[in-house]
């Protein structure tokens, strides 16, 4: 039931108000003076609180302002009784009451019509006013709730990233010497590689890229990798790439796979022979730098034209085989090295890695993390986008 408290210091208005209110449907009380109606509404906590302007002690407008000073009572609906007339000081004692936080005025004698007419109106807004606060309430339990479904999604996704790092491969050194960095986006993506020697003579190669973000991606790239690792892709030859990506576009078509596809590059590198064969599917072009001399490279890039894992079934992939001269380079890279958004909202681009990555192997046999350096203070943001994945093959 409502509750109504009622402040006034004649008993006849209080009686008549209290008979009235009670008549109507409500829970009234009452209190004589306005100390005892501080008291009793923080005890009760009533909707409505009607109160006389002018009493001993304590007046109306002292009582409004402590109500509403409340945090508890603030949003109670406080009318005042003021003395009828169109005396020269009454319009701005309105305005004082308004400023103290009273809610209406109801003028005396008081006709009661208007009063229960009023009354209906202040628990109106009193109610419209307790729901507001109620949604605000779930609203921000939602909001903690979420915050905590975040922190908890993070926390997997940080730790599914660590997963993903853990199965990359170490580095290599004699013959093949390797560097590779691999920075994981704020959001878990889909970058992983690999490079293991198939026998004493050939290495093979590869990097990928699942279109998307999030668990599924890095799960696709990581059945990949276990795939390739294992070498479990039947009758196909691990050391011919094209049919090592036609085995995986037959395996993983992306109907059958949550409709993502990935880019792939793949390399086979004879140590004898001095010869790299490859096959790309959609995958950014890897970086051959040959050396001429100290300070002079000359430069391919090992692309295609062909499409990525999944797109379409029963699509022939051509293999390239480029020789490798001593103390050649390569680099790899997934489009997360160069698909980095600027302060002026241009992108960066493939070509600028490129030439970025042949001006440090020119001046200083490039290490990766300068690269990153470089392309972190590009793009001003503490967190990239996409996976980041680099490797640097040095053909000793």
């Amino acid at each position: 039931m409502v509750k109504i408290l009622v402040i006034d210091d004649d008993p006849i208005v209080r009686a008549a108000l209290h008979r009235t209110l009670q008549k109507q449907g409500y829970e009234t009380a009452v209190a004589s003076n306005g100390e005892e109606g501080i008291a009793k509404a923080r005890s009760l906590r009533p909707a409505l609180i009607i109160c006389d302007w002018i009493m001993s002690q304590l007046d109306g407008l002292e009582v409004c302002r402590q109500i509403k000073a409340d945090p508890e009572l603030a949003t109670t609906f406080f009318i005042l009784l003021t003395a009828k007339g169109a005396a020269p000081g009454e319009e701005e004692d309105r305005v004082k009451g308004l400023d103290a936080g009273a809610d209406e005025f109801v003028s005396k004698p008081i006709e009661m019509g208007e009063l229960k007419a009023r009354v209906r109106a202040g628990l109106r807004l009193y109610q419209l006013n307790q729901d507001l606060q109620s949604q605000k309430q779930a609203l921000e339990i939602l909001n903690q709730n979420l915050q905590t479904q975040k922190q908890i999604l993070e926390a997997e996704l940080a730790e599914a990233a660590d997963y993903v790092r853990s199965l990359l491969p170490s580095p290599l050194t004699g013959t093949v010497t390797t560097e590779a960095l691999f920075v994981p986006s704020a959001q878990l993506g889909g970058d992983c590689f690999d490079y293991y020697w198939l026998d004493d003579e050939h290495l093979a190669i590869y990097l990928l890229d699942v279109s998307g973000h999030g668990v599924g991606a890095a799960l696709l790239s990581v059945s990949v990798l276990n795939i390739l690792r294992s070498q479990s892709l039947t009758n196909t030859n691990f050391y011919q790439p094209s049919e090592v990506l036609k085995a995986l576009n037959h395996a993983f078509q992306m109907k059958n796979h949550g409709d993502k596809y990935f880019t792939i590059w793949y390399g086979v590198y004879h140590r004898l022979k001095r010869k790299l064969v490859y096959a790309s599917a959609g995958h950014p072009p890897a970086l051959l730098l040959s050396s001429k001399s100290t300070t002079n490279f000359q430069v391919k890039q090992l692309s295609s034209l062909d499409l990525p894992i999944g797109f379409l079934p029963d699509i022939h992939f051509e293999d390239a085989v480029f020789d490798i001269e001593k103390d050649s380079t390569l680099y790899i890279f997934s489009d997360g090295a160069y698909e980095i958004n600027q302060p002026d909202g241009k992108i960066w681009g493939v070509d600028a890695l490129i030439n970025l990555l042949i001006k440090y192997t020119n001046v200083n046999n490039c290490h990766l993390k300068q690269v990153l350096e470089h392309i972190m203070v590009l793009s001003q943001q503490h967190n990239l986008k996409d996976d980041f994945s680099l490797l640097k093959f040095s053909f000793n």
